[in-house]
């Protein structure tokens, strides 16, 4: 989904295995936002799947915000927000080998200075991350939250975004 009404390129990256229920949530919001109209920016929405790779395309992105299962221990259906200076491998927040190899890859994007100038990343706590195609229903409540919480981030004036203000949910 592209449009060129603005000169900030946006891309969602949305992460995460289908095959584990919750720890899908990254790409099953990625294929939620492709219904959402983009608002003020040119936007690119990515299924990254659990290919940490998919952030080495994005030399010509301003902005990514990228969408994950984060298991911190939290409420279900939580939803967090953070940069990738925030977490390192060690501080128990990277649930996945993906996620490593993507805070990796974006490191070194930064240090050679092709990467995108603003890095966002929304994390979700995963409810159920066992076998399974569906996400649980807690975590499919949550999906027009989370659309919201990605929306604000990549055009806070688009009209899906929360009202200035508005209470946001848990870490938000």
């Amino acid at each position: 989904m592209s449009t060129t009404s603005h000169s900030a390129k946006v891309v969602v990256l949305g992460m995460g295995n289908l095959l584990l229920k919750d720890e899908g949530i990254g790409v099953h919001v990625a294929h939620a936002l492709q219904e959402t109209p983009p608002g003020n920016v040119e936007l690119e929405v990515i299924d990254g799947g659990t290919l940490p790779d998919a952030a080495l395309s994005l030399d010509t992105a301003d902005k990514l915000v990228v969408v994950d299962a984060v298991q911190t221990g939290g409420e279900p259906g939580a939803i967090y927000r953070f940069r990738p200076e925030d977490i390192g491998v060690d501080s128990g927040i990277v649930t996945s080998l993906h996620q490593v190899s993507l805070l990796e890859n974006l490191w070194l994007m930064e240090r050679f200075g092709n990467g995108p100038k603003d890095v966002v990343i929304i994390g979700v706590e995963p409810e159920d991350i066992g076998w399974g195609l569906e996400l649980s229903g807690r975590l499919q409540q949550r999906i027009p939250q989370i659309v919201r919480a990605v929306l604000a981030e990549i055009d806070p004036e688009h009209p899906d975004s929360p009202e200035k203000g508005e209470k946001r949910d848990d870490n938000f």
